[in-house]
């Protein structure tokens, strides 16, 4: 069992970058397993672009590993995209986890920017494989509907020899994207049955194209919050979820003590899920707060409860 606990964000909740650093160095030296940065290019609250966050993080760090959670193909070039994981793969020795997603339909970017959410899926299908190849092929030709490419290369490829494509999504499409392409499957706002139904369907499909994916390699992320849901900040965000996406937030959202938040992990952990991105709730100092509580009173617990192969 290989449970590993990272943690997310979405809007960049601090006053400004010393803020960041100072929760940045308390990951890195606290024993949290990875960062990761929420892909958003269109927005009236102050979120950082995914990719120059990861590479300003592998400059920062020398251990925490990194990724994107998760990058919407359909807004960013294949080519470009490829060629920047590769140098972060490449400056950071090996820690990028790259992740990819065709992009909520909800997203302000569409209208903004003019792009046909009905051509989201075929241009994702089309920018993973264009990825995949540029990494492991010397030149790479392409003929699709919405790019062609012809000698195409990058270099320096990847450090990581099979550097991970972990792909987000819960759809039928998502299921046989990651099935076809990932290699490792990442969760969104997913609950632990909802995420144990796509696990198992993901299983079986990858069965079916002959390919299979490492069992540590599904991953679900959730909103945190040591204290009680009547607290603002978090009844807050509660409230916005539930108006948003009309779900339930008492099942994606784990409140309470460590106990809690454990036993949400626990839920999914019996789903197949293994792998998590816990998303602190509130702003700098509560973030920093929080963060330090989860180093201090849970992740001792997960590392007891699961603990990981010599």
């Amino acid at each position: 069992m290989k449970v590993a606990v990272g943690l997310g964000l979405m809007e960049f909740p601090f006053a400004g970058a010393a803020d960041y650093w100072r929760w940045v160095d308390l990951c890195e030296a606290g024993g949290v397993d990875s960062l990761w940065q929420t892909d958003r290019l269109v927005s009236r609250q102050p979120i950082l672009e995914c990719l120059t966050a990861v590479a300003a993080l592998a400059g920062r760090t020398r251990r925490l590993r990194f990724g994107m959670n998760v990058v919407s193909l359909a807004l960013r070039d294949p080519v470009l995209l490829a060629k920047q994981c590769a140098t972060v793969d490449v400056l950071s020795e090996g820690r990028l986890l790259p992740a990819f997603g065709i992009g909520s339909p909800l997203g302000p970017e569409w209208q903004a920017l003019d792009i046909d959410t009905k051509t989201r899926g075929r241009r994702t299908d089309e920018s993973l494989e264009i990825i995949a190849r540029l990494w492991r092929e010397e030149s790479v030709d392409f003929a699709g509907k919405y790019y062609r490419l012809s000698g195409a290369s990058i270099s320096p490829r990847p450090v990581q020899p099979d550097l991970p494509m972990w792909i987000g999504g819960s759809s039928d499409a998502a299921v046989r994207r990651t099935a076809r392409y990932g290699t490792g499957w990442q969760g969104g706002a997913e609950g632990p049955v909802e995420a144990g139904k796509v696990v198992a369907a993901i299983k079986l499909a990858a069965a079916e194209a002959g390919r299979s994916i490492d069992e540590d390699h599904y991953g679900a992320a959730f909103p945190f919050y040591f204290g009680a849901a009547s607290d603002g900040v978090v009844s807050g965000a509660m409230a916005a979820y539930a108006k948003r996406t009309s779900r339930d937030p008492a099942r994606y959202f784990a409140v309470g003590d460590e106990t809690a938040i454990l036993d949400r992990i626990a839920e999914y952990v019996d789903v197949g899920v293994q792998k998590f991105i816990l998303r602190p709730v509130g702003d700098g100092a509560s973030v920093l707060a929080q963060t330090r509580q989860l180093i201090e009173k849970m992740l001792p617990q997960v590392g007891a409860k699961w603990p990981k192969a010599a």
